[in-house]
């Protein structure tokens, strides 16, 4: 009899969307977790002729479960704290990788493995744009991030000095050099101590002597690394020299190599050194140099840049996470552990930086937390319980129609 398979159809259909709203609520938890919704459709129909006017005469045969639909829509964003946390704000999978095999999820909650390399929960590895020197070629292929902590970040020998001081323009001859002292650092990232002495020569004019201690160069060497004048009008302002000066200090006792840089005594086409009446002081002394450090800690920027926080005082880009992009993201196929996979219906991705071509921008130290709604996924929990047992009563009563017509047989 055709009309058992009808109400059986309806409960396999209920059952199924049951699970798939019971699959929600266990996911209600889980980061990044999008709610998956249950479409149902009707089935085959049987014709059984036509009335007078032509219209068919039409017996459906069941339904079906024949689409989940998965709700992509912005999850909460719950800051965590911890710096490997990451959360995409707006559209966008990040691209991960496994035995060769790439992958994509929404879910940030990436720590770094003993290598070093950004990685998930699965210990499938985090793609991105490598960098070099601070660099970051998004030209590049992907590949796997590394964060390096205690990674080493070169020295950077001293290019430019800029000196903000006043010379007292009461000042004479026999007054006593005014000095102060600047911090350079060679290519080794050694620190050196240079001396600049002024010396007032008569009106509006001063010489000038820079020395470096003669423990920092060579046995023999000269401890004056350069000499020369400062001239200044009647209203205090340098008239000359009317660029920078290049300073060179050779023959280091440490082995590094030849120092050069530019006194620079003008910042935006004005003066930095003056001369009118006060006391000879250097208010500030900007030098470019440093010394190497060590990787001490690093945050993920909203433009996927891994900013890398050094030692030394300095910040540079160690690496960018790279976000992908579908056609149709219903096309992807649920490959458990909050990953996603390609498909032909999903199209090939489009992969790029955060916040450019469509993708979503990132928080770092942040994850995005599961959209499902606990309220909507109870209604139609009471929805489908009610429709599982309306199409149970409908199978008991096709059941009671089969036992009376047995009854009649004598």
């Amino acid at each position: 009899m055709g009309s058992y398979s009808i109400p059986v159809s309806g409960m396999e259909a209920s059952d199924e969307a049951l699970s798939v709203i019971s699959n929600n609520l266990a996911n209600m938890n889980t980061v990044a977790y999008k709610t998956v919704t249950p479409e149902f459709s009707d089935l085959l129909y049987e014709q059984l002729g036509s009335t007078g006017a032509g219209n068919p005469v039409q017996i459906g045969l069941g339904t079906q479960v024949a689409a989940t639909d998965t709700d992509f829509t912005q999850g909460n964003i719950q800051s965590t704290g911890v710096p490997s946390d990451v959360a995409i704000e707006g559209d966008g999978f990040f691209q991960v990788e496994s035995g060769g095999v790439s992958m994509y999820t929404r879910d940030g909650d990436f720590s770094i493995n003993s290598q070093g390399q950004l990685v998930t929960e699965d210990g499938s590895n985090v793609m991105g744009y490598s960098a070099t020197n601070g660099t970051v070629n998004t030209n590049g292929v992907l590949s796997p991030l590394t964060i390096n902590v205690g990674q080493i970040d070169p020295p950077h020998a001293t290019q430019n000095v800029e000196l903000t001081m006043n010379l007292d323009s009461s000042s004479t001859t026999s007054t006593a050099p005014f000095t102060t002292t600047v911090e350079v650092y060679d290519s080794l990232g050694n620190s050196h101590l240079l001396t600049y002495s002024f010396q007032n020569t008569g009106s509006g004019a001063w010489s000038y002597t820079v020395t470096i201690p003669s423990s920092d160069v060579t046995s023999g060497s000269s401890t004056t690394v350069a000499t020369g004048t400062l001239a200044f009008n009647s209203s205090g302002q340098l008239t000359s020299p009317t660029g920078s000066v290049p300073i060179t200090v050779s023959n280091l006792a440490d082995g590094a190599s030849t120092l050069k840089f530019n006194w620079n005594l003008y910042s935006d086409n004005s003066p930095t050194v003056s001369q009118v009446s006060g006391s000879s002081e250097a208010s500030s002394t900007v030098q470019d140099g440093y010394p190497s450090g060590t990787l001490s800690s690093y945050s993920i920027q909203s433009d996927g840049i891994i900013e890398g926080s050094f030692t030394n005082g300095q910040t540079m880009s160690i690496g960018q996470i790279a976000l992908a992009t579908f056609p149709n993201s219903q096309g992807l196929l649920l490959a458990g552990s909050n990953n996603y996979m390609a498909t032909l219906a999903s199209g090939l991705p489009t992969v790029g930086v955060p916040g450019t071509g469509g993708n979503g921008t990132l928080t770092g130290g942040s994850l995005e937390a599961s959209n499902v709604d606990i309220a909507s996924q109870f209604s139609q929990l009471i929805q489908q319980q009610t429709g599982y047992e309306a199409n149970a009563k409908a199978f008991t009563t096709l059941d009671n129609v089969v036992q009376a017509v047995l009854n009649l047989v004598p």
